[in-house]
Order: structure tokens, then C-alpha cells, then sequence
């Protein structure tokens, strides 16, 4: 899985439909892990820190209401989106879902269409970068589809690895990111990078956004990383 690429979770107990869903998300260039029962799902949850989960509402052993009630009670995982596909569709039934906490709910049969246009919508609320949405903060302005960065309305040159950063830090303002979760979002969980690196570009990302002049708009938070703003 590359750095920059959103991850889905998709636990459907349903092997014909988990792969129809897993083949549409790559298609759309997702990376996607599956899982079958409540219990795999939340040690994959742990494991990957998907941007967006897909959740069956029928599961054998734990439901997915249970699923989406524990995934909404932990502080890690309570923002993480939360599609629910059911064969309810009685309203009493949708509005349980919802009170859940899952931030969609899709009838079967459904539309693999509508269901990629739901995830976009759930990505461009999380990594608006991820989906080529246009980032501002004060006087930076970010263009995640043509990979072009201005401050002040003076281009800013970066690396990939810096605009990357950049991108992480511009989707939430004000979040403290520490070095272990800026390596898993901008480098990758499956790459070795010491977190001293994660310092190194932290460096050339200060010196590009003041090339013009202008604040250092990065704050380090001593003991627990780094935030924009």
C-alpha cells in the first residue's frame, strides 16, 4: 500500500459480494483489506487504520451494529467513516444504524456506483487531499490534483515526501501528528524509515514555506510531534 494511497475495510461475511466490493475499490485505486467477522475486523483495524470502512450489518458472531458501536465508542477509531450495507430497509432499522454512529447506510441491493460515489464522500470529508480537493490555510493554499502548492500567491517548490506533509498536516489544522503516525501516512506502514527522518523533512518543509518570507507556520509540540497552525 503507498503512503498517499486511502484505504478502505470492507468486512463482509459474503465472500462473492466482498471481492465484487474489493475489485470495484482497487479499480478506483483504493487499497483495501477485507475481513469476514467482527473479530478480524477489529484487529484489522488496529492493524491498518483504514480511512473509511465498509460494514456489513449481518455478521455471524459479533453484528455489525456491535462493530459499528465499538468502532464509535473508541477515541482512535470515532472518526473513521462508517458505511453500513444492510437488507433492512425498514426505516426503524436505518435509524438504529444511524444512531449507531455510521455516517452511511446502503440497502442491498445496491448500486457499486452509488456505493464508490458514498465512499468519495466520506474520503473528501476526511483526506480531502486524497480525493483532489484544493486545501487552504491562511495564506497557503494547497492543489492536491495538480500538485501545486502557492503562499501568498508565490509558488512553493516541494518534494513529493514534503507535499505529502504538507497535505497530512493541511486536512487537519490544529491536529498534533506524532513522528510514528506522520511515517505511517506519508511514508507507509510497510517501509522501515527511522523517525529521525521524519525531522529531516519537517526541516525542508519549514524552509520551503518561508522561502518568501512569512511565519513559520509549523509548531513543534515538545514529547508528542508536530501541528500546522
Amino acid at each position: 500500500m503507498s503512503a498517499d494511497q486511502p484505504s478502505v475495510l470492507v468486512i463482509e461475511d459474503e465472500p462473492a459480494q466482498r471481492e465484487v466490493l474489493a475489485y470495484n475499490l482497487e479499480a478506483e485505486g483504493y487499497a483495501v483489506a477485507r475481513a469476514e467477522t467482527g473479530d478480524e475486523a477489529m484487529v484489522l483495524v488496529e492493524e491498518v487504520q483504514p480511512d473509511v470502512i465498509i460494514l456489513d450489518w449481518m455478521l455471524p458472531g459479533v453484528s455489525g451494529i456491535e462493530i459499528c458501536r465499538r468502532l464509535k465508542s473508541n477515541t482512535v477509531t470515532r472518526t473513521t467513516p462508517v458505511i453500513m450495507l444492510t437488507a433492512r430497509s425498514e426505516e426503524s432499522d436505518r435509524v438504529r444504524g444511524l444512531e449507531t454512529g455510521a455516517d452511511d447506510y446502503v440497502v442491498k441491493p445496491y448500486s457499486v456506483i452509488e456505493l464508490m460515489a458514498r465512499v468519495r464522500t466520506q474520503l473528501r470529508r476526511v483526506r480531502p487531499a486524497s480525493v483532489g480537493e484544493r486545501l487552504e490555510f491562511d495564506d497557503i493554499a494547497l492543489d492536491a490534483e495538480t500538485h501545486r502548492v502557492t503562499r501568498n500567491g508565490e509558488p512553493i517548490k516541494l518534494g513529493p515526501t514534503e507535499f505529502r506533509l504538507l497535505s497530512t498536516f493541511m486536512e487537519k489544522p490544529g491536529r498534533v501528528w506524532s513522528r510514528e503516525q506522520l511515517l505511517d501516512r506519508v511514508w507507509g506502514r510497510d517501509i522501515y524509515v527511522d523517525t529521525r527522518t521524519v525531522d529531516v523533512h519537517i526541516g525542508r518543509l519549514r524552509k520551503a514555506l518561508s522561502q518568501h518570507g512569512g511565519d513559520d507556520p509549523l509548531r513543534t509540540v515538545r514529547g508528542a510531534g508536530y501541528a500546522l497552525g
